[in-house]
């Protein structure tokens, strides 16, 4: 029995030192390579680095792609605008010259329609003799006759010139021919009803006599 006791005691001995042993290597190897990094840590972060930059490519790449979609919509847009702003500036013009037309046809239209007027107060002050040419009457419608003519003036009504002159269709009406000896072939030597223009434009055509 107490050989058995002894075997037993010994065996234990022997495990306390095993394990001393294993304790000991294992603080050896710690101190002797305390900071050597770990081979399979190395090959895992090289692996993910080798994954990621075919990721940031494929990023790099869309961002690429978006930048120059964003470009051509922004240089659409902006031949868009141009158009548009063309377009405007023509409307614009077509207007203003649209209206300008349609306030000449109207300046025209009264014009015309005053014209007769003028005709009236000059057979009528034609027709006065001198006598009666200090009579209050005539200097009041002397006075009417000079302003309408004046306003008419300021507008740009203008009497075409005619008697003297060589006929010319722009301008001149020739409704007869007489013989003259005062004027050659081809002028005009009498004006029966006086024309006029309006801002370069006719308004009506003089209505004369030509020689023959």
């Amino acid at each position: 029995m107490a050989e058995l006791n002894e075997e037993v005691t010994e065996e234990k001995d022997n495990e306390a030192e095993d394990q001393s042993n294993i304790s000991e290597n294992a603080d050896v190897k710690d101190e002797a390579d305390p900071g050597q990094p770990d081979e399979t840590d190395d090959g895992k972060k090289s692996e993910e680095e080798s994954e990621e930059a075919p990721k940031e490519k494929g990023k790099n790449r869309r961002a690429d792609k978006k930048l120059e979609a964003l470009k051509e919509k922004n240089e659409e847009l902006e031949d868009r605008v141009k158009r548009q702003m063309a377009e405007f500036e023509n409307f614009r013009k077509r207007t203003e010259k649209e209206k300008s037309v349609m306030f000449e046809m109207g300046a025209k239209s009264v014009i015309e329609k005053l014209l007769p007027v003028v005709d009236n107060f000059e057979r009528g002050l034609a027709g006065v003799s001198d006598e009666a040419k200090s009579n209050p009457v005539y200097e009041g419608m002397n006075l009417i006759y000079k302003q309408l003519t004046d306003e008419l003036d300021k507008l740009g009504v203008k009497p075409i010139e005619a008697l003297g002159t060589e006929f010319n269709p722009e301008f001149h009406n020739a409704v007869m021919q007489e013989e003259s000896e005062e004027f050659e072939e081809g002028i005009i030597c009498k004006e029966l009803q006086k024309g006029y223009t309006y801002r370069d434009s006719v308004v009506r055509h003089s209505m004369v006599a030509v020689a023959k």
